[in-house]
């Protein structure tokens, strides 16, 4: 569904929100600083700087000026593209300066005193640098469910993304570590020597743990809708939702098909398809997703249905502080691409499609019958390494490597599993019955549940 337009009520709405949900962001810091760990990367200069002896201005007028600094630098990067409401992260600044200063005073007493014994200390530290990254991650994911206004310490990093065309994600870990580097430098100019309250493990476990825990509370948020949205528009929004399930009752059928590599799945589609008299859409999805975002073919082909371990983890650290919409990831932009395509073909005629979470995108819709697609691994390995001419051996690294990435990309995007049969109307073994009877199989359910 494409996004909707937001009424004056809930844009009202929304900024009241994330005034409160300011405070959380700027006490989860606070807390954190209190455990005398070292600081997160965004208030570490700041942080510095209002230890540094005589100095005027408190933590909170520190944040107020890094910050009108990062909003002056984005209207250079942006220029003409620089949009005149971003203007607003003055005042967010403003605000989110007075905050600081707020919860750096109601946290005071929670200060770790560095005299304590470490048998004690340094566990009291640590579950008191836990909650309030916690606190932060939490403060950050409705920051985002929000999707109102926004940080200027986020505002910068965004628009050096823009400009360098990279993900955001990558940037903002560059500037963190930026930020970082410049508060070890204000350190060592003004003290002399390395404190860890100011600069310590504290900081690392910011840089990772508070983007962890944010992708942990991002599913749990969905009740901050009934908050955002006036009753009377939730209302508008669930008569249209069941207008358009009924429209999709008298729609096309659509099979989806998800398949192990190796299972024969894409084999079946095209014979089913064939059976059925309907289009086969696969490598033609990508064609058009790269036509929609710019990029070439191949590129697309080398990035949907494909996380590897390695850059799992990437994205799970990967710091997600501005909404979706804002963030121009590759791995997003494509898959919010393709499963706009898919929703256009499903909403067309009658096909039959192949992988990219399709059983996903279009569940709850009554004309789609979604199959998944398995095989044994010696029939697997047979079948790849026939096909791609490769060892047993090699054969079998390949198949491993193929179904993780697949079932990273599903679990990333939908937070389910890829093999979960709750998830399909039928799981087919073309070990045990072949890919003429699993077409059969798959026929005569579908003609059953087009009679229904």
């Amino acid at each position: 569904m494409e996004k909707r337009k937001r009424s004056k009520a809930e844009w009202i709405r929304r900024y009241v929100s994330f005034v409160f949900i300011l405070f959380v962001i700027a006490f989860g810091t606070s807390l954190s600083i209190r455990a005398n760990l070292g600081s997160s990367p965004i208030s570490a200069p700041p942080y510095v700087l209002s230890l540094v002896p005589g100095m005027p201005m408190t933590m909170g007028q520190i944040v107020i000026c890094m910050h009108v600094v990062f909003i002056l630098t984005q209207i250079l990067l942006l220029r003409r593209n620089y949009e005149l409401r971003q203007l607003s992260q003055i005042l967010v600044s403003f605000l989110f300066g007075f905050y600081t200063d707020l919860t750096m005073w109601l946290t005071s007493f929670l200060q770790i005193p560095p005299t304590l014994d470490h048998t004690l200390g340094w566990p009291l530290q640590f579950a008191e640098l836990l909650i309030g990254g916690a606190l932060l991650a939490f403060g950050i994911a409705c920051e985002v469910r929000c999707d109102s206004l926004m940080l200027a310490g986020e505002g910068l990093p965004l628009a050096i993304a823009k400009c360098v065309r990279k993900d955001f994600g990558k940037v903002k870990m560059c500037s963190d570590t930026a930020l970082v580097t410049i508060a070890v430098v204000l350190m060592t100019t003004f003290f002399g020597h390395w404190d860890w309250k100011m600069v310590g493990p504290g900081t690392l476990v910011s840089m990772f743990y508070v983007g962890f825990m944010v992708r942990v509370f991002a599913p749990h948020i969905a009740w901050l809708d009934l908050l955002f949205i006036p009753k009377a528009e939730r209302r508008q929004l669930a008569v249209a939702e069941r207008r358009e399930e009924r429209r999709a009752d008298d729609g096309p059928l659509v099979v989806t098909i998800a398949r192990e590599y190796g299972s024969g799945g894409q084999m079946l589609g095209e014979q089913l398809a064939l059976r059925l008299g309907v289009d086969f859409y696969d490598h033609n999805i990508i064609d058009e997703a790269a036509q929609r975002l710019g990029y070439t073919a191949d590129f697309v082909r080398d990035n949907e249905q494909n996380i590897s371990n390695g850059k799992l983890w990437e994205l799970i650290f990967t710091d997600k502080s501005i909404p979706l919409s804002l963030n121009p990831s590759h791995d997003d932009a494509i898959f919010v691409a393709e499963s706009r395509i898919i929703r256009a073909l499903a909403g067309r005629k009658p096909c039959v499609i192949m992988g990219r979470c399709a059983n996903w995108v279009l569940r709850g819709e009554k004309r789609v019958f979604s199959v998944f697609v398995t095989a044994n691994r010696e029939d697997a390995i047979g079948r790849v390494s026939t096909v791609e001419n490769l060892s047993d051996e090699a054969a079998a690294r390949r198949i491993d490597q193929v179904n993780q990435g697949r079932s990273n990309h599903y679990h990333q995007y939908t937070g389910a599993h890829w093999t979960d049969a709750r998830d399909y109307d039928l799981v087919v073994n073309t070990s045990s019955v072949g890919l003429e009877q699993a077409a059969n199989i798959i026929l005569q359910c579908v003609k059953d549940k087009m009679k229904n």
